[in-house]
């Protein structure tokens, strides 16, 4: 849905939302809940970012011995209310696409 709701918004300068909203089959509701949503998702996008880069420091603070747990336990001595799964998905390397065979 979010891929329409982009498109929407690309093409709204050419175009009126009500047409769009139309040709695209999605709720003008749906459009402008997503619009309203997009200040929270940028919110949520750097405090991950922010995490992140909390957590590459931690482990490299301390000559790579740390894992998950430990990760979790020194941000809590931080004052970061974080729990384990979100420290191990911010803690993942950024995956590279796949290799594409000729």
């Amino acid at each position: 849905m979010s891929e329409i709701c982009r498109f929407i918004h690309a093409e709204k300068a050419n175009y009126t939302i009500m047409l769009l909203c139309k040709v695209m089959k999605t709720a003008r509701s749906t459009y402008y809940a997503w619009v309203a949503g997009a200040e929270a998702r940028e919110a949520r996008r750097r405090a991950d970012e922010a995490l992140t880069h909390e957590i590459t420091v931690i482990p490299i603070a301390s000559r790579r011995n740390y894992g998950v747990p430990r990760v979790t336990a020194e941000l809590h001595r931080q004052g970061r209310v974080v729990d384990a799964p979100a420290a191990a998905v911010c803690s993942r390397p950024t995956p590279r696409p796949p290799r594409r065979r000729t």
